[in-house]
């Protein structure tokens, strides 16, 4: 980046820190911190969308949605969070091949299946081999964005489930009594008084899932822990920017991020905590109005 950094042998002091900590990989790593934040601000929607899906399902009158809802939550809470997402990738990546394979190589006689190896034709692979590198990067994160959707969508739906059931059943049933209709009562009295209840058990999910963003080193994307470890691990005078092992520093500075990270969180929940709980028959609620008079 620094014009003086073309030869690191002759830099000293800071200008060789200048240097190292602006090279190639560097760039790359302060670039995986992006990533973590990329991957929260889309996982944590459709996590919740899914969740509210599983959620409406999980009490819908209609059986087969009953226990389709019950049995997505069920199963994932009920597995190790590890085991999906190891699994969903997988299982996601060679279906989506299996289904080109079949539609591109119709002709094709040999089994997929050979051995522990899934073999299809080189049109049906995902991605093709000669696809640029952002595309097999960006294939690899969205893979992952699924998998944590679904282990933590399971979560959140059931925690949207317990906050449908908090809303005092006598408010339905109110607005029955005014002509409202089910589908008006759920989505103009149940729904936007829900989230107070939901609040407290999403926050900790959310706290969860920022925990979990590791996890993505085991998805073979290159996060932050990756870059880390493999920065700050010993480099001998074969490389351009030879130190000792690093690790521990590299490390501490990934723990001040997420601690950063988690008090900006707890910040802002408790102010939307605050907000919506104006209003609302709940402890909070009550004290503002307290608080108002």
């Amino acid at each position: 980046m620094f014009s003086f950094c073309t030869d690191p042998s002759a830099l000293d002091g800071l200008d060789w820190l200048a240097c190292y900590l602006t090279n190639g990989k560097h760039m790359a790593f302060w670039a995986s911190f992006g990533t973590v934040i990329l991957l929260l601000l889309i996982t944590a929607p459709v996590a919740l969308a899914f969740g509210f899906a599983g959620a409406i399902a999980a009490r819908s009158h209609v059986l087969p949605l009953r226990l389709i809802g019950r049995t997505y939550t069920a199963m994932v809470r009920g597995v190790p969070d590890i085991v999906f997402f190891l699994f969903a990738p997988i299982a996601m990546d060679q279906g989506f091949e299996w289904l080109r394979h079949k539609a591109k190589c119709p002709d094709w006689d040999a089994p997929i299946r050979q051995g522990n190896d899934f073999v299809v034709c080189a049109e049906a692979k995902l991605p093709l081999s000669a696809s640029p590198q952002w595309v097999h990067e960006t294939y690899g994160f969205t893979l992952a964005v699924i998998a944590f959707a679904v282990v933590f969508g399971a979560f959140a739906a059931n925690v949207l489930f317990g906050a449908m059931r908090a809303v005092p059943h006598a408010q339905i049933e109110t607005a029955g009594a005014y002509g409202m209709s089910e589908r008006q009562a759920f989505w103009r009295i149940l729904v936007p008084q829900m989230w107070i209840y939901a609040l407290p058990g999403l926050s900790n999910l959310w706290m969860i899932l920022v925990k979990a963003t590791p996890l993505l080193f085991l998805l073979g994307v290159e996060d932050i822990v990756y870059w880390a470890k493999e920065l700050g691990g010993a480099k001998t005078s074969l490389f351009a920017y030879p130190h000792p092992d690093w690790r521990l520093y590299y490390f501490l500075g990934l723990l001040v991020f997420y601690l950063g990270l988690t008090k900006v969180s707890e910040v802002i929940l408790a102010r939307l905590t605050r907000r919506l709980s104006h209003g609302q028959a709940t402890v909070a609620g009550e004290a503002q109005r307290k608080a108002a008079a």
